[in-house]
């Protein structure tokens, strides 16, 4: 058996809504290795997908990249996260409300904080708007359940009307 050691390979992770839906933009992503569905943010242990949509813990839905950064940076993959929420929205996303539905970027270390925290400042001067975009410490992510994992792979009819109806497609 081999292993190969990839020096440069990253996470990022990103809650910003659906998790079907944020996780979509990032699979045809080069140097994205890959998308994981979940949820991070809360104290209960294993969430389930139906606790957390019946706000029954304080997780919130969540992507984990993996990512080799020698072909794409954080920066790159804020650019992409930020293209696919409302940062304005702080009550949750498009038509899904609640708190397990706004939107967290969950750094691991000081660099990435620093990336995530100008790009907002960046575009909070650039709009003359309030970002509601927490940047949270790093967490525990929990997987959800497989049927939720490459959602948008697996259902790209379903996928679709859910952009058409939840107003992301017109974003």
């Amino acid at each position: 058996m081999e292993y190969h050691y990839v020096s440069t390979l990253q996470t990022a992770v990103f809650a910003g809504g659906c998790f079907w839906c944020i996780a979509e933009p990032f699979y045809s992503c080069e140097g994205v290795k890959k998308v994981v569905s979940g949820f991070i943010g809360g104290k209960e242990i294993c969430p389930t997908y139906e606790e957390v949509k019946g706000l029954k813990t304080h997780h919130r839905e969540a992507i984990l990249i993996e990512y080799d950064s020698s072909k794409v940076s954080y920066e790159t993959l804020l650019e992409i996260y930020f293209s696919h929420i409302d940062p304005f929205d702080g009550e949750g996303q498009f038509i899904d409300r609640g708190e397990n539905y706004t939107c967290g970027i969950y750094t691991s270390n000081l660099e990435e904080k620093q990336i995530a925290y100008s790009y907002i400042q960046n575009l909070e001067k650039s709009t003359n708007q309030k970002v509601y975009v927490d940047l949270c410490e790093e967490s525990v992510f929990y997987p959800a359940e497989e049927e939720h994992q490459e959602y948008a792979l697996k259902n790209p009819e379903k996928m679709e009307e859910e952009f058409i109806l939840s107003g992301r497609k017109r974003r």
